[in-house]
């Protein structure tokens, strides 16, 4: 039985994206393009950076561009190569541009020791990003922000590395380090930029791309033999092809996260997987993430669930099809089981939050685990074939969007060609659905 679980992703994620400067806002400026070098010390645990951020105006007149800064120490900002004053607080760096511009750009040089979002395993001379992008680069947390990406990691020339985005020719450093560069050529939301470096073993298939430091090539194949055909059927369910090279890449330890492109797991997951090779599920919910959190992505974390909700969703489509029917059920009742204990709790609510600050272990059940419950549900209300159809219109009218709930139900309802607003008052906004 498949016993793919996402308690923990839940509570990291809800963790670092739970803070009120990531919550959907209006904003004077709109982040076009970053482009940054990131020069890390993995056995001191330290980096140092710079970063070009390009940016247009929203609002007429407007002079201060704030960027998430995290724990960084932001060492100088520059606007043509003049300073430019600056000043942090609450994790957020406020620049002070000389004029109002409709366009501009400014650099920013900083160095820091994160305490988390960049993860250093120096015993294992590897390092890699989890979630929180602007512990590592000043940049917009918000994921209605998207913004292009041109990424360059500077190593020792031992270590490979593979990161969001097409990778480009390196180039040796007169020091003899290696300058690794990668470019992400649509605008995605920066908690999806993210890379991984180590002295990695390196296995391909086709435009596949496995990385490990404790497998072989013969045992990377194995364990991600199933990703090529993940990735067809969700782009079949999605109605949008996979585009560029998909990477997954076995880290020291973490509980898993989605990049634009790129996937890491833990090691031990990895482990999992060759023992028992039903155990797919953290492949296929990252997988599906690149068409539903990458693609299509919530405006605001009040609607997180058309990421989570969906990616749980999609992972036990793909086990119905891979595994057969029991496999899709057994997820199916998980979810109503803990969706029961919720309500036996008082604990139920809707799935579209006031805000998303400080969510406890049943608020992220609620996004994660009745999300994908009440897709399943919605899935029984239509039947097959208008239930897809809705779903494909959904995912292919907002590929490159930010959404919110309400896009979501005007597809479904358009493929209906009837009201559902019955069933999202009870399922979606509301709590008076009834199980079973």
């Amino acid at each position: 039985m498949q016993k793919f679980t996402v308690a923990g992703a839940c509570a990291v994620v809800a963790l670092l994206l739970s803070d009120p400067a990531n919550a959907a806002q209006s904003r004077a400026f709109d982040i076009l393009h970053y482009a940054t070098t990131v020069d890390v010390d993995i056995a001191a645990g330290t980096l140092h950076g710079e970063t070009l951020v390009r940016f247009s105006a929203v609002t007429a007149g407007a002079r201060e561009l704030q960027l998430d800064s995290g724990a960084l120490t932001i060492d100088s900002v520059q606007q043509d190569g003049e300073p430019v004053p600056f000043v942090q607080r609450d994790a957020v760096l406020h620049i002070n541009l000389p004029t109002a511009v409709r366009a501009g750009e400014v650099q920013v040089r900083y160095h820091g020791k994160p305490r988390f979002g960049l993860e250093f395993a120096p015993a294992r001379e590897e390092v890699y990003t989890i979630f929180s992008t602007a512990q590592w680069m000043p940049s917009v947390n918000a994921p209605d922000e998207r913004a292009t990406l041109a990424l360059a990691l500077r190593l020792p020339p031992r270590l490979k590395a593979t990161a969001a985005g097409d990778a480009l020719p390196s180039r040796q450093l007169d020091d003899g380090r290696i300058e690794h560069r990668w470019q992400l050529r649509k605008p995605a939301p920066a908690f999806v930029y993210g890379f991984a470096a180590g002295p990695y073993v390196h296995a391909r298939q086709g435009n596949l791309h496995y990385y490990s430091m404790d497998r072989s090539e013969v045992e990377l194949r194995q364990l991600f033999a199933a990703t090529g055909d993940m990735l067809g059927f969700f782009a079949e369910r999605a109605g949008l092809a996979y585009e560029g090279d998909y990477r997954q890449a076995l880290v020291a330890e973490t509980i898993g996260q989605e990049m634009a492109g790129m996937a890491v797991m833990s090691e031990a997951y990895g482990k999992e997987v060759l023992d028992d090779p039903t155990q797919t599920g953290l492949i296929a919910h990252e997988a599906a993430h690149q068409w539903w959190g990458v693609r299509v992505t919530c405006a605001g974390w009040e609607h997180f669930w058309l990421n989570e909700g969906f990616a749980n969703f999609m992972t036990a489509a793909w086990l119905q099809q891979s595994q057969g029917e029991a496999a899709y059920q057994a997820m199916v009742q998980g979810w109503e089981t803990r969706v029961q204990e919720l309500r036996t709790n008082g604990a139920d609510r809707p799935l579209v939050y006031p805000q998303w600050i400080k969510p406890s272990a049943d608020d992220r059940a609620v996004v994660y685990k009745k999300g994908a419950y009440v897709l399943h549900r919605l899935r029984r209300e239509l039947g097959e074939e208008v239930f897809w159809r809705g779903l494909r219109e959904y995912t292919q009218a907002n590929d490159g969007r930010s959404v919110v709930t309400a896009d979501f139900q005007q597809a479904m309802e358009h493929a209906a060609g009837r009201s559902l607003q019955a069933f999202f008052d009870a399922w979606v906004y509301g709590v008076g659905g009834e199980l079973g």
